[in-house]
């Protein structure tokens, strides 16, 4: 780790610096060694540091050699050089989003990509953040706006992608896996033990499907 004169001494030396984006890059790194993912970039007018709505910089697609894409956000913790959240407990909100699609490749990651936008937003607006075993209700919608039966998602952590200690602080990846309405519903259904509904739905998700990945084809697990 560097110290804050270091830190403060590189970001003069290099205008282009950009440490939170980089320790993302590093712990996808450790996971896909030698992978140069297909990143999909927010225009730059399109961002909320532009004025625009957009509070993702972009998210980055890793193709996974199990036949899914393993999509991550850029965003949601402090990117770029920001002196007043060195060494800070944590980056940002604490983490970044990642999604794993069964896809061919990126071009089949549309839907994903407004969603993961989508949920940046609204943390970045509400100031409500995620944690791992809560839910977001798609209220019956198809999550890719067709007949898939997913419509919402639930929120787990990344047992791939293990959290890491940066510049600004921690960054933990919180993977959102697609669930069925019926799913939802019955997590709904009993506030007061929602959390570990949840836990016992990823568990059943996780039968047969250990890395949770999100199958827009499948069916309810209840």
């Amino acid at each position: 780790m560097l110290t804050r004169d270091e830190y403060r001494a590189r970001a003069s030396r290099e205008g282009d610096w950009a440490p939170g984006w980089e320790a993302i890059d590093g712990a996808f790194a450790a996971v896909y060694p030698g992978v140069v993912p297909a990143h999909l970039a927010t225009l730059l007018p399109a961002r909320a540091a532009f004025g625009g709505p957009e509070h993702l910089d972009g998210v980055s697609v890793f193709p996974n050699p199990d036949g899914y894409q393993h999509l991550v956000t850029y965003g949601l913790t402090r990117l770029y050089v920001d002196e007043e959240s060195f060494g800070g407990a944590y980056s940002g909100w604490g983490y970044e989003l990642t999604l794993k699609l069964r896809a061919d490749g990126p071009d089949d990651c549309g839907w994903a990509v407004a969603a993961l936008g989508g949920l940046a937003r609204y943390t970045a607006t509400s100031g409500r953040w995620f944690e791992p075993f809560q839910f977001v209700d798609g209220r019956g919608r198809p999550l890719d706006g067709d007949a898939s039966a997913l419509t919402g998602f639930l929120v787990v952590p990344d047992k791939e992608v293990a959290g890491i200690t940066t510049l600004h602080g921690r960054v933990d990846f919180l993977q959102l896996v697609g669930v069925t309405q019926a799913e939802v519903d019955w997590i709904a259904e009993s506030p007061e033990s929602a959390p570990d509904r949840a836990r016992e739905l990823a568990r059943l998700l996780a039968d047969g499907n250990p890395r949770l990945v999100t199958d827009l084809a499948r069916g309810t697990a209840l």
